[in-house]
């Protein structure tokens, strides 16, 4: 009896030797890392502990020379990208695309080809399709479930099955996650994306690693691994972007006084977790106006003032939930359960309690923080064309057409302008100038600009400094630059104006042909008034260079 015993215990024992020097998934995917030991089960994933098939999946350490040979034309990589941060309770999604050798893709039917056309395409014919790995010959000759030796072929490392979903034959990579202590197998094609619930994530930063093995003939063969760095927080993920009209770099957090900036912020939720929630925002603009909530996710805010202030946002979410008891555990994040008590604003941390709500349902509150500095300067508010000429040039500087526009502008003295000409719907760039210019008392200055040809043209006329800028446009008609085109459009005007002078003058004398004034006097001196007017009217027209009585040029300044 004492030798049964005796065996008994030896077999257990070979039992426990093996067991302890079987590969188990945590030697395979933490490359190192120390494994997390306590933890709460993540849904639809698998302990690290579990045995790893190693004679189907072998593993290879990072710079073992079998890796050079694991791909045909060169090594494959893999990118891991995801959509962290995640708020917790939400879904963190993690997307793998393989990157293959140059010339390499792969085709509709999950095989890996060489591209035609390319300087590294094998010598081939152009006609005949090239095969890295035609592992749609492989099932068609073989069928994989049909075929004896290959029956336990199409298992994950653990030794589950396959799904069999439509298309599952061609779905030649086999992609396993690994974190939080725990494994995720899937197979795919060339990407792969997936997402994981948070619920029973802690807080923080963590790692997600991945390895990426190819069918072969008789195992798959490791080619490639990747890992990233995902991050679960409690305070909803936010961005504020913020935009005013005149404001020249909206990167540099310097505005424009008395002009209204718009804040428009963004929730990082690529989930739709807080889809069904009532979102808050509480806005204290620094400037002493007082807190404002507001339910849109947009607003706006004038400063009245110049300095230094601080932004702060508080963007609250209630987020629905069932009433079920909450058992917190030290490694689970703090979360909040109530129903009428709202979240203070100042703390990171919320008190969980379960009371019943007048709608049925409870709710978990979700904070959101931003803070940042800003600067209210004065800036260039507004700028007007006051004037437009149309200089005169003699025969031999007859080639462009000179105009005059004489501008003014509110707010800051500016430092450069700029002159974009367009076509007439101001849609396509003819030509732009800029200059430096020097303003030291008022904003008032000439900028002259050359016309190559006539035509009708989009003015746009931008005054800028440092930190602002403002535009004003106009549309012009300009003149064809010759004297002697100038000449003939004054002549063709005299010619129109004889004729219309010819009409009037029959038309008047048919008027008052038959009729006689009693006070002859009377009538003359009413006549002498009415040709005095229009003789200075007449004189207006024809004679507009004689404009040395008018106020407005006796300031005229510089010309840019």
């Amino acid at each position: 009896m004492s030798g049964v015993h005796r065996h008994l215990g030896f077999l257990l024992l070979t039992e426990a030797v093996l067991c302890a020097a079987a590969t188990r998934f945590q030697d395979v995917l933490s490359h190192g890392r120390t494994s997390v030991t306590s933890y709460k089960k993540l849904q639809g994933w698998s302990s690290d502990q579990n045995k790893w098939n190693e004679k189907l999946y072998p593993f290879w350490e990072e710079g073992d020379p079998r890796w050079k040979d694991c791909w045909k034309g060169g090594r494959v990589t893999a990118k891991l990208d995801t959509d962290s941060p995640a708020l917790v309770g939400s879904n963190v999604t993690f997307v793998v695309t393989l990157q293959f050798p140059k010339c390499q893709k792969e085709d509709n039917d999950g095989n890996i080809i060489y591209e035609r056309n390319c300087t590294q395409d094998p010598p081939a014919s152009q006609d005949q399709q090239v095969y890295v790995y035609n592992w749609t010959e492989w099932i068609d000759n073989c069928g994989w479930e049909n075929c004896t030796s290959n029956h336990s072929h199409n298992v994950f490392p653990d030794g589950r099955p396959f799904p069999h979903y439509p298309g599952w034959r061609r779905r030649n990579f086999v992609y396993v996650f690994h974190t939080f202590g725990q494994y995720y197998q899937t197979t795919g094609r060339s990407s792969v994306m997936f997402s994981l619930n948070t619920a029973n994530i802690t807080l923080g930063k963590h790692v997600m690693a991945v390895s990426i093995y190819r069918r072969g003939h008789s195992a798959y063969l490791p080619i490639a691994t990747a890992s990233t760095i995902y991050v679960v927080t409690d305070k909803i993920p936010i961005f504020v972007s913020m935009f005013q009209k005149h404001d020249r770099n909206i990167s540099d957090s310097i505005f424009i006084k008395d002009s209204p900036i718009t804040f428009d912020v963004k929730i990082h939720d690529p989930t739709y977790y807080l889809n069904n929630s009532a979102i808050s925002y509480k806005w204290n603009f620094g400037d002493g106006s007082g807190l404002f909530v507001a339910s849109s996710s947009t607003t706006s805010h004038t400063y009245t003032l110049q300095g230094n202030f601080t932004l702060n946002l508080t963007v609250q979410a209630i987020i629905p939930v069932p009433c079920q008891p909450v058992t917190p555990t030290a490694l689970l994040p703090t979360s909040a359960v109530t129903t009428g008590v709202s979240s203070n604003s100042d703390t990171s941390t919320a008190v969980e309690s379960m009371e019943d709500n007048p709608d049925g349902g409870c709710h978990i509150y979700r904070n959101g923080y931003y803070r940042t500095g800003i600067s209210i300067v004065e800036g260039i508010l507004e700028v007007n064309i006051i004037q437009m000429m149309s200089i005169q040039m003699t025969e031999s500087q007859a080639e462009n057409s000179l105009v005059d526009f004489v501008v003014t502008c509110q707010g800051s003295l500016p430092t450069d302008v700029c002159t974009v000409v367009s076509d007439p719907t101001c849609q396509v760039s003819k030509s732009v100038v800029c200059d430096p210019i020097i303003v030291t008392d008022e904003c008032l200055l000439t900028i002259r600009r050359a016309f190559e040809e006539p035509g009708t043209y989009c003015i746009n006329i931008t005054l800028g400094d440092d930190t602002s800028q403002a535009l004003a446009s106009a549309l012009i008609s300009v003149n064809g630059g010759s004297s002697s085109g100038t000449t003939e459009g004054v002549f063709i005007f005299l010619g129109l104006l004889a004729v219309f002078a010819a009409i009037g003058a029959f038309v008047l004398y048919k008027r008052y042909k038959q009729y006689k004034p009693i006070e002859r006097s009377a009538g003359e001196a009413e006549n002498q008034k009415g040709l005095t007017a229009y003789f200075s009217n007449f004189k207006a027209i024809f004679f507009p260079n004689s404009t040395e009585r008018n106020p407005l040029l006796k300031s005229k300044p510089g010309i840019v």
